[in-house]
């Protein structure tokens, strides 16, 4: 998924509290176990069809819940599914439903409910972009694509709490898929009462996870999470309120969690470098990687369109400078769009599968020799002598100081070259990336699941993560027989593959692995980060 942090560039999940509604540390250690946390950006939508960012899947994660959840070591456990039967082909799953979980609205928790949600995503008329992770579902693909209807999904209902799902071929990663916000269900009766206005408030909401949202607008910097009542499992969970709030700046929230205000902080550069034996210095690495995007669709640039442009451009980055200014070097630079240990293929990082010869367009130490090799074929090939781009990031200290840095490296190594730094606000740059209305952006991405898959599935065709629009039908061929083949060597060797076309043409600019970094207050327990959303099911305030 996409997320606020990359946008922010210093690779760093923030933590920090409400302004409006914080409590004293005194109070954040009551009985009452009120937590103050922060988040990077604004919350784009709570629409868990429509959300494609970690702002709003924390948020969707905590006040929702589906099949499976993750454990704070990344791993599924049973949530509302208390059984699962697979049949001998892999192709149909059978899960049976934990009875009695209610709505916040009241209603009962069913299967239909998940019938509802799956339907309602894959449908067009929804718009979800994260409709592509429906693939291998049966009719999924045609639904999308507006060629059958969304009724003909593959799940039904039986009764209330046996859920049924048939696939069109197996999908090694189905069960992660399970534990993913998008596939939570929905309540029908919410979303029909609120129609429009679903999603864009926390009242025109019905929740059935652990917590319940209050006081999000919609455009409101602050607002909480109160404990769910009527969830399940509400006995193991310890926090009775989370006062949340946006803070976009570093030295804010480091200085509200000095004053005991906040209970966590995001670090800078410069912070990290100075706190790096505090009590509560934490770092998490998260399958993460943050690149640049070009926008090479009808919107997007001529120059961009242009691979020995392109390589110019990544040539002349020097990431390793890089990290060291947006985390002090917490970070690791990224010379594949997978992320570092996201996999291991017999017994070694996927990513070593990758071939060297594309991963060499992405070096450590900027190779302006080189780069400016590229830059003098692209040119010719365009007939100019010089070009402009905008580079588009978010409007936090940190993201502003990613792309200060990348416009410093390119300009200096390519004086030709001249670059504008953009800053908007995070539903802004969201908003120009899947509107495909940007020259070069900023972003990173999460790994949905432990898989390749996760990242290299964005760059097919047509797909609705595709921002930039890059088209290659080699790599589309190599991402779909991946998923049609039984075996799993061929299925690897074909994701590394397809991986060395998108690096070898430049598709996408891999930046940083990117590393969370963060003081958390010591008395704060189990405040868990799952691949890039905050899980606070287990947390509590010693």
């Amino acid at each position: 998924m996409k997320i606020s942090k990359i946008f922010m560039g210093a690779g760093v999940v923030l933590a920090a509290a409400s302004l409006s509604a914080c409590g004293s540390s005194k109070a954040s250690s009551s009985t009452k176990q009120v937590l103050n946390w922060t988040t990077s950006a604004e919350i784009p939508t709570m629409d868990l069809s429509k959300a494609t960012d970690s702002v709003s899947f924390t948020q969707i994660s905590n006040t929702f819940e589906g099949l499976y959840r993750f454990t704070s070591a990344s791993k599924l456990e049973p949530a509302l599914a208390t059984s699962e039967k697979i049949s001998k082909d892999g192709k149909t799953y059978t899960f049976t439903l934990r009875k009695g979980t209610k709505w916040s609205n009241g209603d009962t928790v069913t299967a239909k409910d998940f019938v509802y949600s799956w339907r309602r995503t894959v449908n067009p008329k929804t718009e979800s972009e994260y409709s592509y992770l429906f693939s291998g579902i049966k009719n999924a693909e045609k639904i999308v694509a507006g060629k059958k209807k969304a009724s003909t999904l593959g799940i039904k209902a039986v009764g209330k709490y046996k859920l049924v799902v048939t696939l069109e071929r197996r999908i090694p990663y189905f069960n992660k898929l399970m534990g993913f916000g998008v596939f939570f269900p929905q309540n029908e009766r919410a979303v029909k009462k609120y129609g429009s206005k679903y999603g864009t408030a926390s009242k025109y909401m019905a929740y059935n996870g652990p917590y319940v949202q209050k006081g999000w607008t919609g455009s409101n910097l602050s607002w909480k999470m109160v404990k769910n009542k009527t969830y399940w499992d509400k006995k193991h969970v310890k926090l009775s309120q989370i006062n949340w709030s946006v803070q976009k700046s570093t030295n804010t929230s480091y200085n509200l969690y000095q004053s005991k205000k906040l209970d966590a902080t995001s670090l800078d550069s410069s912070q990290i470098k100075q706190l790096k034996k505090a009590k509560g210095f934490t770092t998490l690495a998260q399958g993460t990687t943050y690149y640049m995007e070009f926008g090479q669709g009808t919107k997007g640039n001529k120059y961009v369109k242009n691979a020995n442009i392109r390589k110019a451009l990544s040539l002349a980055i020097d990431r390793k400078g890089l990290v060291s200014t947006v985390d002090g070097g917490a970070s690791q630079p990224a010379s594949t769009i997978t992320a570092k240990d996201l996999t291991t293929v017999n017994g070694k990082d996927y990513i070593d599968t990758v071939s060297a010869s594309a991963k060499s367009l992405y070096p450590a130490s900027a190779n302006k020799k080189l780069a400016r090799k590229y830059l003098e074929k692209g040119l010719k090939e365009l007939g100019v002598s010089k070009i402009k781009l905008t580079l588009t990031s978010s409007d936090t200290d940190s993201a502003k100081a990613t792309a200060e840095a990348l416009q410093s490296n390119i300009e200096s190594a390519l004086p030709e070259v001249k670059i504008e730094v953009s800053s908007v606000p995070f539903k802004t740059l969201l908003s120009r990336l899947s509107a495909h209305n940007f020259q070069l952006g900023l972003i990173d991405w999460i790994a949905d699941f432990a898989d390749p898959i996760s990242f290299l599935d964005l760059f097919t065709t047509g797909n609705s993560q595709n921002d930039g629009q890059w088209s290659n039908t080699t790599y589309d061929k190599l991402i779909a027989d991946s998923k049609t083949t039984s075996s799993d060597a061929k299925r690897w060797k074909d994701l590394a593959s397809a991986e060395d076309v998108l690096l070898d043409d430049t598709g996408v600019c891999p930046l940083y692995y990117s590393t969370t970094v963060m003081l958390v207050r010591p008395s704060v327990k189990k405040a868990v980060n799952v691949r890039g959303s905050w899980d606070f099911k287990e947390t509590y305030i010693k």
